[in-house]
């Protein structure tokens, strides 16, 4: 059929497909057109489902949305989102204190890029908090993100102590050592709501389970976990099922709100409800570019949202980002500079 060379046309799913998973069992027609009926199925969003499925038709056979509230969905595709507004008689704490933890001082870079990303976003105040020889480094690029110093365990918990700095965001370029692991441990033994990207997730890799119960010691306090397959891998050691499936399953066994990313990013929480990302154009695969989202993440989660919400939102914003750049080769910097573009 794939041979055909004529315009290819599949009802429900394309035949060989899983509907659940989106992946071939075996070979697979790969569609030009896929009509589907009431509402799309996973593997209509999730990859290489999506490719396989050419453009998607949902069409009417009348089924009232009364069945669907009755089904009660627990998955759905991303959209737009609302974000929070600033009110007229706020000011900038009300918008809240996002902290960005700084790596080394040759790796800055990533640190800047979530702050800024924060603070285009809407948060009141950011602050990157680090050692004094990036904190130089840092202070050659920046001027309204805030720069802390915090050598030692000491010095960050007693910044962290304000309860006024509401989110923080550490891994980006933090550095995979015990010493970022310790920070995670002191940052999650705090109030403030966290954010766990990159370096933090891999220090944590060996002793999971202490990562668990640290994030599981307060559960007003909101955490979310931004892995890529690779870190997800060496963190949760799930195999098998679907996307969804697994991504649900490392959020009721860490805690935490999981961001699977990749190009059908999930967003699962613990109690069982996901969503599937599909407005990211490739062109995001690019160095920082996850440096930007962490930093979208935690500007969000600043400003009140609910983690889940916020999570998917810098999701669906991260997408956007990248589909309003008509240069295909852009970098994170760009990624940063479009945020005021953001409808």
């Amino acid at each position: 059929i794939n041979n055909a060379g004529v315009p290819i046309i599949s009802i429900d799913v394309p035949s060989g497909m899983d509907g659940l998973t989106g992946k071939p069992r075996g070979a697979s027609v790969k569609a030009d057109l896929t009509i589907t009926f009431v509402r799309k199925k996973p593997a209509h969003v999730l990859m290489p489902g999506r490719e396989l499925c050419g453009e998607v038709v949902v069409a009417d056979i009348g089924i009232t949305p009364l069945v669907i509230s009755t089904i009660n969905p627990q998955l759905w595709e991303n959209a737009k989102p609302s974000l929070p507004q600033a009110s007229l008689a706020g000011h900038k704490f009300n918008r809240g204190h996002a902290v960005v933890i700084s790596g080394g001082k040759f790796n800055t870079g990533a640190a800047r890029l979530a702050a800024q990303a924060a603070a285009k976003i809407g948060v009141g105040l950011v602050t990157i908090v680090g050692q004094a020889e990036a904190l130089a480094v840092h202070a050659n690029h920046l001027t309204s993100i805030m720069l802390a110093e915090a050598g030692n365990p000491k010095a960050l918990a007693e910044f962290l102590s304000d309860p006024r700095k509401n989110a923080v965001c550490i891994g980006p370029a933090a550095g995979v050592s015990d010493e970022t692991r310790n920070n995670v441990r002191l940052i999650l033994a705090g109030t403030a709501h966290v954010v766990l990207d990159a370096d933090a997730l891999t220090s944590c890799a060996k002793t999971t389970q202490d990562l668990f119960d640290w994030i599981q010691q307060n559960p007003k306090r909101q955490v979310i976990m931004t892995p890529h397959e690779g870190e997800f891998a060496r963190l949760f050691k799930i195999e098998g099922g679907s996307k969804v499936e697994r991504a649900i399953h490392a959020a009721q066994q860490s805690g935490a709100i999981v961001i699977l990313k990749g190009a059908d990013t999930v967003v699962a929480h613990p109690d069982g409800r996901a969503i599937i990302n599909t407005n990211a154009p490739a062109s995001l695969a690019t160095a920082g570019s996850g440096d930007v989202l962490a930093g979208l993440t935690t500007g969000l989660l600043a400003q009140g949202m609910a983690a889940f919400d916020a999570a998917a939102a810098a999701v669906w914003l991260h997408g956007e980002l990248g589909n309003g750049l008509v240069n295909v080769h852009f970098t994170a910097d760009d990624l940063v500079q479009q945020i005021e573009k953001l409808p």
